[in-house]
């Protein structure tokens, strides 16, 4: 097939429409979310579904595993606006679907098909927000992005939950589908219609290998899905695990609360700032030194809330600046919507094993297990970003 030409790069941001990519991330973090904040009264439905209900939270993150740089190819081949539009219009129909609660194999096959949608999302809205900012604007509306996740489960818990406590969680549901199908018109109406990718032939198991390899050697592409790898495995698993140490009641449960919050105004404020001065790469070696130091003093006093808060500020840092820096690094869409792939696979790597192997080291260790864990991760994270930009200064020279 032939490519389709790649418009040149903006140079005004049309802030409206990337708020509008940002709203439809919203929904694709729901995707996660709503069976997370509803999960007892799914089960209460389910009845006696055992491990298998499990499943229906594990399977969007799990087709990101197996198919993350597959969709990056594919939103690369097909076009942006149509992939992210097609997306959309698919998570609508699955939450329609799942709002009447099929019986539960059914229910886990609609999982793994709002997986493939959630992956679109999420590669194809970065990779045109990138597309219609202005180069100094970048920082901005990429680490805008970056909070999608945060604020979706934060909403999620103020809205969500109390729809579906009051109505049945066919209700919640319903909301989501209806949201997801308003997204969808309005990317529809807001996004250029010229704003598309080029066309490539059809995959292969072959071709699908290679381009992982191809990938995976870049250490253009590959930078930022490595450095989140470090991030996700992390930021899951301590928001799961940590809050034990902390006292219960009213402490504990600000504290969960509000690290996600943290981050975004971290990422948001700080983030923002620092990456007008550096490169975003720095920004995340930054980030991942400073997450060490708000480790050991979690390990030096768990039962202080405010140790926790500024680990998660020192999150934030890397949040934003790893969307930001796949356009510094990647030139054309396609090459982002790749790392957008790449970072997508990655994640979804670390937010599943992450909590696992923390929950192990912690009940065999006590908070020094945390330390552990922490310290290898956020210094292998910094390190791995060192290693890789020599690369790059080597193979531009």
């Amino acid at each position: 097939m032939t490519a389709t030409a790649q418009p040149a790069p903006s140079e005004r941001t049309s802030f409206a429409t990337v708020l509008g990519l940002w709203a439809a991330g919203l929904g694709a973090a729901a995707q996660f979310g709503k069976v997370s904040v509803s999960f007892t009264l799914l089960s209460e439905h389910y009845g006696a579904a055992g491990a298998k209900l499990g499943f229906a939270v594990s399977l969007v993150g799990f087709v990101g595993v197996l198919f993350g740089v597959v969709a990056g190819l594919i939103v690369a081949s097909i076009g942006y606006r149509r992939a992210l539009i097609a997306a959309l219009a698919l998570g609508a129909v699955v939450s329609a679907w799942q709002a009447m609660l099929p019986s539960l194999p059914l229910f886990l096959f609609s999982r793994a098909l709002e997986g493939a949608s959630h992956l679109a999302i999420v590669v194809s809205a970065p990779t045109l927000i990138a597309q219609i900012s202005a180069p100094r604007h970048r920082g901005l509306t990429l680490s805008l992005w970056s909070t999608f996740f945060g604020v979706a489960f934060f909403l999620l818990v103020l809205f969500g939950l109390p729809l579906a406590r009051a109505w049945g969680v066919g209700a919640l549901y319903g909301a989501h589908g209806i949201y997801m199908a308003a997204m969808a018109l309005l990317v529809a109406l807001m996004l250029p219609r010229d704003v598309v990718g080029p066309r490539s032939g059809l995959l292969s198991l072959r071709s699908v290998v290679a381009e992982h390899i191809r990938i995976y050697r870049s250490p253009w592409r590959n930078a930022p899905a490595l450095g989140w790898f470090f991030y996700a495995a992390t930021w899951v698993a301590i928001l799961t695990i940590m809050p034990q140490y902390l006292p219960e009641g009213t402490i504990r449960d600000s504290v969960v609360a509000f690290m996600p919050l943290a981050g975004i105004c971290s990422s948001m404020t700080l983030g923002v700032l620092l990456l007008r001065r550096f490169p975003a790469v720095t920004v995340i070696r930054i980030g991942f030194a400073a997450c060490t130091l708000a480790s050991i003093a979690i390990w030096l006093a768990p039962q202080n809330p405010l140790c926790y808060i500024a680990l998660a500020l020192c999150l934030g840092l890397v949040q934003g600046s790893s969307f930001t820096a796949i356009p510094q690094l990647n030139e054309d869409a396609t090459a982002r919507a790749e790392a957008n792939g790449a970072l997508a696979q990655m994640g979804n790597l670390g937010t599943t094993t992450g909590t696992p192997i923390l929950a192990a080291m912690v009940g065999t260790w006590g908070p020094s297990g945390f330390l552990v864990f922490a310290l290898g991760l956020y210094c292998c994270g910094f390190v791995m970003h060192m290693l890789l930009a020599q690369r790059r200064r080597r193979a531009s020279a």
